[in-house]
C-alpha cells in the first residue's frame, strides 16, 4: 500500500518556527511532524510513502533521506506559492492509479488509525477517516452524513448540522483513485482551481458517488494549525 503525504505548505500561523522550515519539519518531543508520520505509517502495511514538497523542500528532503522507518521519496511541487492543496494533490496525480492512502502533511496520528483505515469493510470507492466532538470550529472540515456515508464536506457548513470532521487521512480504490484524478483535472481547469482544497473534490465526487467513513472515536490524532496544537501534539505523542 502507498501512502502520500501533503507536506506543501509553510504554515505561516505557527511563524515564527517556520520562517525558515515547513511545519513538517517542526520538532515535537525530538521528532520532526514528518518523521512521527513515518514512524507511524512503518507499523502499518505500508510500503512506499511519496512526501510531497513545496516549501523548505531541501529541509523534507533531508528528513526524507536521514529517517529509517519505511521506504519513502520526496515529489516538488513548483507552484506551491501559488496553489492550495489541490494543486499539490494535481501535481501527484500520476502516482494516485492504484490504491493509496491520502494524509495532510499536519495531521499527526497513531498507527491505530491507520490500521482501522485499512481495515474498514465497505463497497465505496473513497472512504474518509473521521472523528466527532461536541463543538466545531471555523477551521474543521466538517461533514453532514446521510445515512453511512458522506453528503457534504466543507468548513462553511452550518455547525448545527454537523456530524463529524475530517482528520486529513482518506483511502482510494482504484476505481476511487480514477475518480479522484478525474476530478482534480476538471477543478484544476477552472480559474479557481489553483485555490481550493483538495476536500472540494470530495465533495463533488460524493454527490454521485458514495464517500464512507471511518470514525476513529477514542483514538488519538491532532492537526497542527497554531502554537497551542503543538503543546497538544506534544501530549499525544508521549503515549506512542
Amino acid at each position: 500500500m502507498k501512502a502520500i503525504i501533503l507536506s506543501a505548505g509553510q504554515g505561516k500561523r505557527l511563524l515564527p518556527l517556520t520562517a525558515k522550515q515547513p511545519k513538517a519539519a517542526i520538532k515535537i518531543k525530538g521528532k520532526s511532524v514528518l518523521e512521527w508520520q513515518l514512524q507511524e505509517l512503518s507499523k502499518c502495511a505500508i510500503e512506499d510513502v511519496l512526501v510531497v514538497t513545496g516549501f523548505g523542500a531541501d529541509k523534507i528532503d533531508s528528513i526524507v533521506r536521514k529517517q529509517n522507518f519505511v521506504t519513502a521519496r520526496t515529489l516538488y511541487n513548483p507552484f506551491y506559492l501559488q496553489s492550495d492543496n489541490l494543486g499539490t494533490c494535481w501535481i501527484a496525480r500520476h502516482e494516485m492509479e492504484m490504491p493509496f492512502i491520502l494524509i495532510n502533511g499536519d495531521t499527526l496520528f497513531e498507527a491505530g488509525i491507520v490500521r482501522e483505515l485499512l481495515g474498514s469493510k465497505n463497497d465505496s470507492k473513497i472512504t474518509l477517516v473521521t472523528d466527532s466532538k461536541d463543538i466545531y470550529d471555523d477551521d474543521d472540515m466538517k461533514i453532514i452524513l446521510e445515512k453511512d456515508h458522506i453528503s457534504k464536506i466543507g468548513k462553511t457548513i452550518d455547525r448545527s448540522k454537523v456530524d463529524a470532521e475530517s482528520i486529513g487521512m482518506m483511502y482510494f480504490s482504484a476505481k476511487g483513485s480514477s475518480a479522484f484524478i478525474e476530478q482534480l483535472n476538471t477543478m484544476m481547469r477552472a480559474d479557481s482551481g489553483l485555490q481550493k482544497w483538495y476536500l472540494s473534490a470530495i465533495n463533488a465526487i460524493a454527490q454521485s458517488h458514495k464517500v464512507a467513513t471511518c470514525p476513529i472515536d477514542g483514538l488519538h490524532w491532532c492537526e497542527i494549525d497554531s502554537h497551542e496544537d503543538l503543546e497538544i501534539a506534544e501530549e499525544k505523542v508521549a503515549t506512542w
